[in-house]
């Protein structure tokens, strides 16, 4: 296992929820946010991914400079979706401590990925945020010609954890693909990326390092829903009766 992610989350399979910036108005935002990062942490979850699903990439910037100032026991990470470049700049400006892009292997012709990976590198090395990294991840295309146990082999080259999702938003992610990213991974960090709900945590985490949740925080299990702490202590109650992988 990865030194930094365990030194960075100081828990075993840590559960990251979903800072999606509903709220409309600049500081109606922040409000929300602070007020969902407090419950969802109130019941154990061990960091919070803050990324412009519905709010604007100046939204991320507000609501982390107010988590990082005022809330620094809050573990933060950041997805500027579409725009990693961005996402490594407000890392670097206040402390983040790890960053999601949706796909770091896989998703570009094999005539392209040298650019990439090198620029990725390059970013990596200027910033200490973790970089997790998707490989088939939801609605990415696959284009590299190869194989997946290939594409995982390479990404893992290029983040800190890797993470594997189903088909899209709040959509189960599938065991079988979860056991074969773990078989192929060995101990190099597997977090579930979506769909996990408080009846397949448990089993999923047996066979990962931790889940990023969003939809099912929220009221009635909506992505475009705000946040339900019934929802979030249910999950939390249950994610760990059994979640414990086999030796």
């Amino acid at each position: 296992m990865n030194e930094r992610f365990c030194e960075l989350f100081k828990t075993d399979k840590p559960i990251i929820g979903m800072l999606h910036l509903l709220g409309g108005s600049r500081q109606n935002v922040i409000d929300n946010a602070v007020k969902e990062a407090q419950m969802m942490t109130r019941h154990g979850v061990a960091a919070v991914l803050v990324e412009n699903y519905f709010g604007s990439t100046q939204d991320v910037e507000n609501v982390l400079e107010v988590l990082r100032g005022d809330y620094p026991d809050i573990v933060c990470g950041v997805n500027v979706l579409g725009d990693m470049d961005e996402a490594y700049r407000l890392a670097t400006m206040y402390g983040v401590g790890f960053i999601q892009i949706d796909s770091v292997c896989g998703h570009l012709p094999a005539q392209r990925e040298e650019g990439f990976f090198a620029h990725v590198d390059a970013l990596r090395s200027e910033c200490d945020a973790l970089l997790f990294g998707g490989v088939r991840f939801k609605y990415q295309p696959v284009c590299s010609g190869r194989s997946v146990s290939e594409d995982l082999d390479i990404g893992r080259r290029h983040c800190d954890a890797i993470v594997v999702t189903g088909e899209g938003t709040g959509i189960s992610t599938d065991l079988k693909k979860i056991m074969r990213f773990r078989e192929i991974l060995g101990d190099f960090p597997l977090i579930v990326g979506a769909g996990m709900t408080d009846a397949t945590a448990a089993e999923q985490l047996m066979y990962s390092d931790g889940g990023i949740v969003g939809s099912y925080f929220k009221q009635g299990g909506d992505a475009c829903a705000y946040m339900d702490e019934d929802r979030i202590a249910r999950f939390m109650e249950n994610a760990f009766k059994t979640a414990k992988r086999p030796e």
